[in-house]
């Protein structure tokens, strides 16, 4: 089965629509990654300052190529010479794990 890897955002309340932003324009290359099955911002509700970025992916390897090719990429940005915007988490955490049960509504 898939494995799930779900990176943990600490973002201060000033930052979150910084982050949203960025997400939402982001290039999108996860999308085209081979392995790639699924991704979701989540944004905290209350209680915390913690971001879920979460991504599902056919298997582990399918995550590490991707992390140090399109990933790496898009993380490194701007051009030569220009300054990379400030990060807008004050801090993050990678939680992985194997999708060992999964359900889908009934079609009835």
């Amino acid at each position: 089965m898939s494995i799930v890897k779900i990176n943990v955002l600490n973002v201060p309340a000033e930052q979150r629509e910084i982050l949203e932003k960025r997400f939402a324009s982001r290039a999108g290359a996860v999308e085209g990654s081979d392995g790639f099955e699924w991704f979701e911002l989540l944004r905290p509700v209350e209680g915390t300052d913690d971001y879920l970025v979460y991504t599902r992916w056919r298997d582990e390897e399918s995550f590490q190529a991707w992390m140090e090719g399109p990933m790496k990429q898009a993380h490194q940005g701007g051009e030569a010479g220009s300054e990379r915007p400030k990060p807008a988490a004050a801090g993050s955490t990678l939680w992985s794990f194997e999708v060992v049960q999964q359900a889908a509504p009934k079609q009835g």
